[in-house]
Protein backbone atom coordinates (compact mmCIF):
# COMPACT_ATOMS: atom_id res chain seq x y z
CA UNK A 1 0.00 0.00 0.00
CA UNK A 2 1.25 3.49 -0.86
CA UNK A 3 0.69 6.21 1.75
CA UNK A 4 0.39 9.93 0.97
CA UNK A 5 0.87 13.14 2.94
CA UNK A 6 -1.57 16.07 2.92
CA UNK A 7 -0.11 17.30 -0.38
CA UNK A 8 -0.84 13.92 -1.98
CA UNK A 9 2.88 13.13 -2.19
CA UNK A 10 4.17 9.60 -1.66
CA UNK A 11 5.78 9.25 1.75
CA UNK A 12 6.11 5.49 2.17
CA UNK A 13 5.11 2.20 0.66
CA UNK A 14 4.18 -1.06 2.32
CA UNK A 15 2.65 -4.27 1.08
CA UNK A 16 -1.10 -4.64 0.93
CA UNK A 17 -2.29 -7.70 2.88
CA UNK A 18 -4.69 -9.44 0.50
CA UNK A 19 -7.03 -12.41 0.28
CA UNK A 20 -7.73 -13.81 -3.20
CA UNK A 21 -11.34 -14.62 -4.12
CA UNK A 22 -12.22 -16.66 -7.20
CA UNK A 23 -15.71 -17.49 -8.45
CA UNK A 24 -16.25 -20.32 -10.95
CA UNK A 25 -19.29 -20.60 -13.19
CA UNK A 26 -18.69 -24.20 -14.22
CA UNK A 27 -15.14 -23.73 -15.54
CA UNK A 28 -11.77 -24.73 -14.07
CA UNK A 29 -10.21 -21.60 -12.56
CA UNK A 30 -7.08 -23.18 -11.05
CA UNK A 31 -4.74 -21.74 -13.70
CA UNK A 32 -6.23 -18.26 -13.57
CA UNK A 33 -6.13 -18.28 -9.75
CA UNK A 34 -2.42 -19.11 -9.85
CA UNK A 35 -2.01 -16.27 -12.31
CA UNK A 36 -4.02 -13.96 -10.05
CA UNK A 37 -1.60 -14.68 -7.21
CA UNK A 38 1.35 -13.81 -9.46
CA UNK A 39 -0.39 -10.61 -10.54
CA UNK A 40 -1.13 -9.67 -6.92
CA UNK A 41 2.50 -10.22 -5.89
CA UNK A 42 3.65 -8.23 -8.89
CA UNK A 43 1.42 -5.34 -7.74
CA UNK A 44 3.08 -5.40 -4.33
CA UNK A 45 0.52 -7.40 -2.34
CA UNK A 46 1.19 -10.06 0.30
CA UNK A 47 -1.23 -12.93 -0.33
CA UNK A 48 -2.58 -14.23 3.00
CA UNK A 49 -5.11 -16.76 1.76
CA UNK A 50 -7.34 -17.96 -1.08
CA UNK A 51 -11.09 -18.56 -1.18
CA UNK A 52 -13.17 -19.98 -4.03
CA UNK A 53 -16.85 -20.48 -4.77
CA UNK A 54 -18.81 -22.22 -7.53
CA UNK A 55 -22.04 -20.58 -8.65
CA UNK A 56 -24.54 -20.84 -11.50
CA UNK A 57 -24.68 -17.05 -11.82
CA UNK A 58 -23.34 -14.05 -9.90
CA UNK A 59 -25.35 -12.40 -7.12
CA UNK A 60 -26.37 -8.97 -8.45
CA UNK A 61 -25.65 -7.08 -5.22
CA UNK A 62 -22.43 -8.74 -4.01
CA UNK A 63 -21.37 -11.13 -6.83
CA UNK A 64 -20.96 -13.92 -4.25
CA UNK A 65 -23.68 -15.34 -1.96
CA UNK A 66 -24.60 -13.92 1.45
CA UNK A 67 -23.03 -16.85 3.29
CA UNK A 68 -19.77 -16.51 1.37
CA UNK A 69 -19.69 -12.76 2.13
CA UNK A 70 -19.90 -13.58 5.84
CA UNK A 71 -17.21 -16.23 5.49
CA UNK A 72 -14.98 -13.82 3.60
CA UNK A 73 -15.51 -11.10 6.22
CA UNK A 74 -14.51 -13.50 9.01
CA UNK A 75 -11.41 -14.57 7.08
CA UNK A 76 -10.39 -10.92 6.60
CA UNK A 77 -10.68 -10.33 10.36
CA UNK A 78 -8.83 -13.50 11.30
CA UNK A 79 -5.92 -12.83 8.94
CA UNK A 80 -5.97 -9.04 9.43
CA UNK A 81 -6.30 -8.49 5.71
CA UNK A 82 -6.79 -5.00 4.31
CA UNK A 83 -8.00 -6.00 0.83
CA UNK A 84 -9.72 -8.74 -1.15
CA UNK A 85 -8.73 -9.28 -4.78
CA UNK A 86 -11.40 -10.89 -6.96
CA UNK A 87 -10.51 -12.99 -9.99
CA UNK A 88 -13.58 -11.56 -11.73
CA UNK A 89 -14.73 -8.16 -12.91
CA UNK A 90 -17.17 -6.48 -10.51
CA UNK A 91 -19.64 -3.64 -10.91
CA UNK A 92 -19.31 -0.44 -8.89
CA UNK A 93 -22.36 -1.37 -6.79
CA UNK A 94 -20.91 -4.82 -6.02
CA UNK A 95 -17.60 -3.29 -4.97
CA UNK A 96 -19.35 -0.78 -2.70
CA UNK A 97 -21.57 -3.42 -1.09
CA UNK A 98 -18.67 -5.80 -0.52
CA UNK A 99 -16.56 -3.05 1.04
CA UNK A 100 -19.43 -2.09 3.34
CA UNK A 101 -19.84 -5.74 4.41
CA UNK A 102 -16.19 -6.71 4.83
CA UNK A 103 -14.69 -3.40 5.92
CA UNK A 104 -11.71 -3.85 3.58
CA UNK A 105 -10.76 -2.64 0.12
CA UNK A 106 -12.25 -4.67 -2.75
CA UNK A 107 -10.20 -4.95 -5.93
CA UNK A 108 -11.26 -6.83 -9.04
CA UNK A 109 -9.00 -8.45 -11.62
CA UNK A 110 -9.31 -5.57 -14.07
CA UNK A 111 -8.28 -2.94 -11.52
CA UNK A 112 -5.34 -5.14 -10.48
CA UNK A 113 -4.03 -5.43 -14.04
CA UNK A 114 -4.61 -1.73 -14.70
CA UNK A 115 -2.68 -0.92 -11.53
CA UNK A 116 0.31 -2.98 -12.67
CA UNK A 117 0.21 -1.30 -16.07
CA UNK A 118 0.09 2.11 -14.39
CA UNK A 119 3.22 1.33 -12.38
CA UNK A 120 5.10 0.00 -15.44
CA UNK A 121 4.21 2.56 -18.13
CA UNK A 122 7.30 4.61 -19.01
CA UNK A 123 6.63 6.47 -22.26
CA UNK A 124 4.11 9.27 -22.67
CA UNK A 125 2.07 7.06 -25.02
CA UNK A 126 2.11 4.15 -22.58
CA UNK A 127 0.91 6.40 -19.75
CA UNK A 128 -1.88 7.78 -21.93
CA UNK A 129 -3.00 4.27 -22.88
CA UNK A 130 -3.16 3.22 -19.23
CA UNK A 131 -5.01 6.37 -18.18
CA UNK A 132 -7.52 5.87 -20.98
CA UNK A 133 -8.16 2.27 -19.90
CA UNK A 134 -8.58 3.29 -16.25
CA UNK A 135 -11.00 6.11 -17.02
CA UNK A 136 -13.04 3.93 -19.39
CA UNK A 137 -13.28 1.29 -16.67
CA UNK A 138 -14.25 3.67 -13.90
CA UNK A 139 -16.58 6.05 -15.73
CA UNK A 140 -19.66 3.76 -15.62
CA UNK A 141 -18.81 2.84 -12.00
CA UNK A 142 -18.64 6.34 -10.48
CA UNK A 143 -21.95 6.00 -8.65
CA UNK A 144 -21.23 2.50 -7.40
CA UNK A 145 -17.72 3.23 -6.17
CA UNK A 146 -19.09 5.73 -3.66
CA UNK A 147 -16.84 5.74 -0.62
CA UNK A 148 -14.04 3.95 -2.45
CA UNK A 149 -13.24 7.15 -4.33
CA UNK A 150 -13.34 9.40 -1.29
CA UNK A 151 -10.85 7.40 0.78
CA UNK A 152 -7.50 9.00 1.39
CA UNK A 153 -4.42 6.84 1.19
CA UNK A 154 -3.45 4.54 -1.60
CA UNK A 155 -2.82 0.94 -2.44
CA UNK A 156 -3.56 -1.25 -5.43
CA UNK A 157 -5.86 0.48 -7.89
CA UNK A 158 -4.98 4.07 -6.95
CA UNK A 159 -2.06 4.56 -9.31
CA UNK A 160 -2.52 6.32 -12.64
CA UNK A 161 -5.06 9.09 -13.00
CA UNK A 162 -5.59 9.36 -9.25
CA UNK A 163 -8.62 9.71 -7.01
CA UNK A 164 -9.03 13.46 -7.36
CA UNK A 165 -9.61 13.17 -11.10
CA UNK A 166 -12.10 10.37 -10.60
CA UNK A 167 -14.15 12.45 -8.13
CA UNK A 168 -14.93 15.02 -10.83
CA UNK A 169 -18.15 14.84 -12.80
CA UNK A 170 -18.75 12.50 -15.71
CA UNK A 171 -18.55 15.29 -18.25
CA UNK A 172 -15.04 16.21 -17.17
CA UNK A 173 -13.92 12.55 -17.29
CA UNK A 174 -15.48 12.05 -20.72
CA UNK A 175 -13.71 15.21 -21.92
CA UNK A 176 -10.41 13.80 -20.66
CA UNK A 177 -11.10 10.50 -22.46
CA UNK A 178 -11.72 12.41 -25.70
CA UNK A 179 -8.48 14.37 -25.25
CA UNK A 180 -6.47 11.18 -24.68
CA UNK A 181 -7.99 9.54 -27.75
CA UNK A 182 -6.95 12.54 -29.86
CA UNK A 183 -3.39 12.37 -28.51
CA UNK A 184 -3.22 8.63 -29.16
CA UNK A 185 -4.57 9.21 -32.67
CA UNK A 186 -1.65 11.56 -33.34
CA UNK A 187 0.75 8.94 -31.99
CA UNK A 188 -0.88 6.34 -34.24
CA UNK A 189 -0.29 8.57 -37.28
CA UNK A 190 3.39 8.77 -36.33
CA UNK A 191 3.55 4.95 -36.06
CA UNK A 192 1.86 4.62 -39.44
CA UNK A 193 4.46 6.90 -41.05
CA UNK A 194 7.28 4.85 -39.52
CA UNK A 195 5.62 1.64 -40.70
CA UNK A 196 5.20 2.97 -44.24
CA UNK A 197 8.86 3.98 -44.34
CA UNK A 198 9.80 0.41 -43.37
CA UNK A 199 7.51 -0.98 -46.09
CA UNK A 200 9.07 1.33 -48.70
CA UNK A 201 12.55 0.16 -47.74
CA UNK A 202 11.44 -3.47 -48.31
CA UNK A 203 12.81 -4.47 -44.90
CA UNK A 204 10.72 -7.37 -43.52
CA UNK A 205 9.45 -7.26 -39.95
CA UNK A 206 9.04 -9.83 -37.19
CA UNK A 207 7.07 -9.31 -33.97
CA UNK A 208 7.80 -10.91 -30.61
CA UNK A 209 4.56 -11.85 -28.88
CA UNK A 210 3.68 -14.06 -25.96
CA UNK A 211 2.65 -14.21 -22.35
CA UNK A 212 3.97 -11.63 -19.96
CA UNK A 213 7.34 -12.57 -18.44
CA UNK A 214 8.00 -15.27 -21.05
CA UNK A 215 11.29 -13.59 -21.95
CA UNK A 216 10.47 -11.59 -25.10
CA UNK A 217 12.82 -8.73 -24.24
CA UNK A 218 15.57 -11.22 -23.39
CA UNK A 219 15.07 -12.85 -26.80
CA UNK A 220 15.36 -9.45 -28.49
CA UNK A 221 18.59 -8.72 -26.62
CA UNK A 222 19.90 -12.16 -27.58
CA UNK A 223 19.23 -11.39 -31.24
CA UNK A 224 20.74 -7.92 -30.93
CA UNK A 225 23.84 -9.70 -29.70
CA UNK A 226 24.17 -11.25 -33.15
CA UNK A 227 24.98 -7.75 -34.39
CA UNK A 228 27.64 -7.26 -31.74
CA UNK A 229 26.01 -3.87 -31.22
CA UNK A 230 26.40 -2.10 -27.89
CA UNK A 231 24.00 0.32 -26.28
CA UNK A 232 20.73 -0.63 -28.01
CA UNK A 233 19.49 -3.38 -25.72
CA UNK A 234 15.92 -3.21 -24.45
CA UNK A 235 14.89 -3.32 -20.79
CA UNK A 236 14.34 -6.79 -19.40
CA UNK A 237 13.49 -7.97 -15.90
CA UNK A 238 11.93 -11.05 -14.30
CA UNK A 239 8.55 -9.47 -13.58
CA UNK A 240 5.11 -9.24 -15.12
CA UNK A 241 4.59 -6.57 -17.77
CA UNK A 242 8.20 -5.33 -17.73
CA UNK A 243 7.58 -4.13 -21.30
CA UNK A 244 4.54 -1.97 -22.10
CA UNK A 245 6.02 0.18 -24.86
CA UNK A 246 6.83 -1.14 -28.30
CA UNK A 247 10.55 -1.43 -29.10
CA UNK A 248 11.83 -1.73 -32.67
CA UNK A 249 15.37 -2.83 -33.47
CA UNK A 250 17.17 -3.62 -36.73
CA UNK A 251 18.64 -7.13 -36.74
CA UNK A 252 21.49 -7.98 -39.13
CA UNK A 253 21.50 -11.61 -40.28
CA UNK A 254 24.61 -11.16 -42.41
CA UNK A 255 24.87 -11.43 -46.19
CA UNK A 256 23.12 -8.03 -46.44
CA UNK A 257 19.98 -9.48 -44.96
CA UNK A 258 18.31 -7.57 -42.17
CA UNK A 259 14.89 -7.22 -40.61
CA UNK A 260 13.05 -5.12 -38.02
CA UNK A 261 12.27 -6.93 -34.76
CA UNK A 262 9.43 -5.55 -32.61
CA UNK A 263 8.95 -6.30 -28.90
CA UNK A 264 5.28 -6.01 -27.85
CA UNK A 265 3.32 -5.85 -24.60
CA UNK A 266 2.85 -9.23 -22.90
CA UNK A 267 -0.46 -11.05 -22.90
CA UNK A 268 -2.43 -12.33 -19.92
CA UNK A 269 -5.63 -14.32 -19.64
CA UNK A 270 -8.84 -12.33 -19.25
CA UNK A 271 -7.02 -9.22 -20.47
CA UNK A 272 -9.50 -6.41 -19.76
CA UNK A 273 -11.35 -5.19 -22.85
CA UNK A 274 -10.44 -1.60 -21.98
CA UNK A 275 -6.74 -2.54 -22.12
CA UNK A 276 -7.08 -4.42 -25.41
CA UNK A 277 -8.75 -1.33 -26.85
CA UNK A 278 -6.27 1.14 -25.35
CA UNK A 279 -3.22 -0.86 -26.44
CA UNK A 280 -4.65 -1.71 -29.85
CA UNK A 281 -2.01 0.38 -31.61
CA UNK A 282 0.76 -1.46 -29.77
CA UNK A 283 -0.76 -4.88 -30.38
CA UNK A 284 -1.26 -4.06 -34.08
CA UNK A 285 2.51 -4.19 -34.54
CA UNK A 286 1.98 -7.95 -34.61
CA UNK A 287 -0.83 -7.54 -37.14
CA UNK A 288 1.48 -5.80 -39.64
CA UNK A 289 4.43 -8.15 -39.16
CA UNK A 290 5.65 -10.58 -41.81
CA UNK A 291 6.47 -13.14 -39.13
CA UNK A 292 5.31 -13.69 -35.55
CA UNK A 293 7.72 -15.13 -32.98
CA UNK A 294 5.58 -16.54 -30.16
CA UNK A 295 7.79 -16.70 -27.07
CA UNK A 296 6.79 -19.20 -24.37
CA UNK A 297 8.43 -19.98 -21.04
CA UNK A 298 8.82 -23.75 -21.46
CA UNK A 299 9.78 -24.15 -17.77
CA UNK A 300 6.33 -22.92 -16.70
CA UNK A 301 4.04 -25.82 -15.81
CA UNK A 302 1.12 -23.84 -17.25
CA UNK A 303 2.86 -23.07 -20.55
CA UNK A 304 0.17 -24.76 -22.70
CA UNK A 305 -2.57 -22.70 -21.03
CA UNK A 306 -0.58 -19.53 -21.71
CA UNK A 307 0.05 -20.51 -25.33
CA UNK A 308 -3.70 -20.98 -25.75
CA UNK A 309 -4.32 -17.50 -24.31
CA UNK A 310 -1.82 -16.01 -26.76
CA UNK A 311 -3.44 -17.85 -29.67
CA UNK A 312 -6.86 -16.49 -28.71
CA UNK A 313 -5.61 -12.91 -28.43
CA UNK A 314 -3.78 -13.10 -31.77
CA UNK A 315 -7.01 -14.33 -33.31
CA UNK A 316 -8.90 -11.50 -31.62
CA UNK A 317 -6.72 -8.83 -33.25
CA UNK A 318 -6.77 -10.64 -36.61
CA UNK A 319 -3.16 -11.86 -36.61
CA UNK A 320 -3.81 -15.60 -36.48
CA UNK A 321 -3.05 -16.21 -40.19
CA UNK A 322 0.42 -14.60 -40.16
CA UNK A 323 3.36 -17.06 -40.44
CA UNK A 324 4.52 -18.01 -36.97
CA UNK A 325 7.38 -19.69 -35.11
CA UNK A 326 7.13 -20.96 -31.53
CA UNK A 327 10.15 -19.95 -29.46
CA UNK A 328 10.28 -22.14 -26.36
CA UNK A 329 12.48 -20.11 -24.04
CA UNK A 330 14.22 -20.89 -20.70
CA UNK A 331 15.27 -24.40 -21.73
CA UNK A 332 18.14 -24.06 -19.23
CA UNK A 333 15.60 -24.52 -16.42
CA UNK A 334 14.35 -28.00 -17.43
CA UNK A 335 15.69 -31.37 -18.52
CA UNK A 336 15.18 -32.67 -22.08
CA UNK A 337 12.98 -29.79 -23.32
CA UNK A 338 12.87 -31.27 -26.83
CA UNK A 339 10.82 -34.19 -25.47
CA UNK A 340 7.98 -31.88 -24.41
CA UNK A 341 4.95 -32.32 -26.65
CA UNK A 342 2.64 -29.43 -27.50
CA UNK A 343 -0.52 -29.30 -29.59
CA UNK A 344 0.70 -26.30 -31.62
CA UNK A 345 0.82 -26.74 -35.42
CA UNK A 346 3.66 -24.24 -35.85
CA UNK A 347 7.38 -24.92 -36.23
CA UNK A 348 9.22 -24.77 -32.91
CA UNK A 349 12.68 -23.73 -31.78
CA UNK A 350 14.00 -24.45 -28.28
CA UNK A 351 16.20 -21.67 -26.95
CA UNK A 352 17.68 -20.15 -23.83
CA UNK A 353 17.93 -16.39 -24.23
CA UNK A 354 19.96 -16.24 -21.04
CA UNK A 355 22.69 -18.58 -22.34
CA UNK A 356 22.14 -17.88 -26.08
CA UNK A 357 21.53 -21.53 -26.93
CA UNK A 358 19.57 -22.34 -30.08
CA UNK A 359 20.41 -19.00 -31.65
CA UNK A 360 21.91 -20.45 -34.85
CA UNK A 361 18.84 -22.56 -35.57
CA UNK A 362 16.61 -19.58 -34.82
CA UNK A 363 18.59 -17.37 -37.17
CA UNK A 364 18.33 -19.94 -39.98
CA UNK A 365 14.57 -20.40 -39.59
CA UNK A 366 13.92 -16.65 -39.47
CA UNK A 367 16.04 -16.19 -42.57
CA UNK A 368 14.16 -18.98 -44.33
CA UNK A 369 10.74 -17.54 -43.39
CA UNK A 370 11.43 -13.87 -44.11
CA UNK A 371 13.42 -14.30 -47.29
CA UNK A 372 11.66 -17.31 -48.81
CA UNK A 373 10.49 -15.26 -51.81
CA UNK A 374 14.04 -14.49 -52.93
CA UNK A 375 15.27 -15.80 -56.28
CA UNK A 376 18.79 -16.14 -57.60
CA UNK A 377 19.56 -14.02 -60.66
CA UNK A 378 22.53 -13.11 -62.84
CA UNK A 379 22.76 -9.49 -63.91
CA UNK A 380 25.13 -7.16 -65.68
CA UNK A 381 24.77 -3.58 -64.46
CA UNK A 382 26.15 -0.89 -66.85
CA UNK A 383 28.92 1.22 -65.35
CA UNK A 384 26.81 4.36 -65.71
CA UNK A 385 24.24 2.82 -63.34
CA UNK A 386 26.54 2.70 -60.36
CA UNK A 387 23.64 3.46 -58.03
CA UNK A 388 22.10 0.06 -58.84
CA UNK A 389 25.42 -1.73 -58.34
CA UNK A 390 25.82 0.01 -54.98
CA UNK A 391 22.28 -1.00 -53.98
CA UNK A 392 22.98 -4.67 -54.79
CA UNK A 393 26.21 -4.60 -52.79
CA UNK A 394 24.59 -2.93 -49.77
CA UNK A 395 21.15 -4.55 -49.68
CA UNK A 396 21.31 -7.97 -51.35
CA UNK A 397 23.05 -11.28 -50.81
CA UNK A 398 25.75 -11.25 -53.49
CA UNK A 399 27.46 -14.61 -54.09
CA UNK A 400 29.59 -13.58 -57.08
CA UNK A 401 30.71 -10.28 -58.62
CA UNK A 402 32.98 -9.57 -61.59
CA UNK A 403 33.95 -6.56 -63.70
CA UNK A 404 33.30 -7.09 -67.40
CA UNK A 405 33.57 -4.94 -70.50
CA UNK A 406 29.82 -4.21 -70.62
CA UNK A 407 29.42 -3.64 -66.86
CA UNK A 408 29.52 -5.24 -63.42
CA UNK A 409 28.38 -8.86 -63.28
CA UNK A 410 26.40 -10.05 -60.25
CA UNK A 411 25.11 -13.42 -59.12
CA UNK A 412 22.70 -12.35 -56.40
CA UNK A 413 19.57 -13.25 -54.42
CA UNK A 414 16.75 -10.79 -55.14
CA UNK A 415 13.41 -10.15 -53.45
CA UNK A 416 10.30 -10.48 -55.61
CA UNK A 417 10.10 -6.69 -55.95
CA UNK A 418 13.76 -6.34 -56.97
CA UNK A 419 13.46 -9.33 -59.29
CA UNK A 420 10.71 -7.57 -61.27
CA UNK A 421 12.38 -4.15 -61.09
CA UNK A 422 15.77 -5.29 -62.42
CA UNK A 423 14.67 -7.75 -65.12
CA UNK A 424 16.10 -5.58 -67.91
CA UNK A 425 19.63 -6.26 -66.60
CA UNK A 426 19.30 -10.05 -66.49
CA UNK A 427 21.67 -12.16 -68.55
Amino acid sequence: MIEFNENNETVSEKKSRAILMGVSFGEDISDSMTELENLACSAGAEVLGVMEQSREKPESATFIGKGKVEELTEMCRALEADSVIFNNELSGVQIRNLEDATGVSIIDRTVLILDIFASRAASSVGKLQVELAQLQYRLPRLTGFGGALSRTGGGIGTRGPGEKKLETDRRHIQSRIDDIRRELKDAEKSRDLTRKKREKSDIPTAALVGYTNAGKSAVMNMMLGMNETAGNEVFEKDMLFATLDTSNRRIDLGKNREFILTDTVGFVSRLPHTLVEAFKGTLEEALYADLILNVTDISDKDFQFKMDVTDRLLKEIGADDIPRINLFNKTDLIDAPEKIVTDSPYESVFISAKYRTGIDKLRNIIEEKLFSDEKEAELVIPYDRGNIASYLCEKCAVSEMDYRAEGTYFRVMLSSADYQRLKQYFI
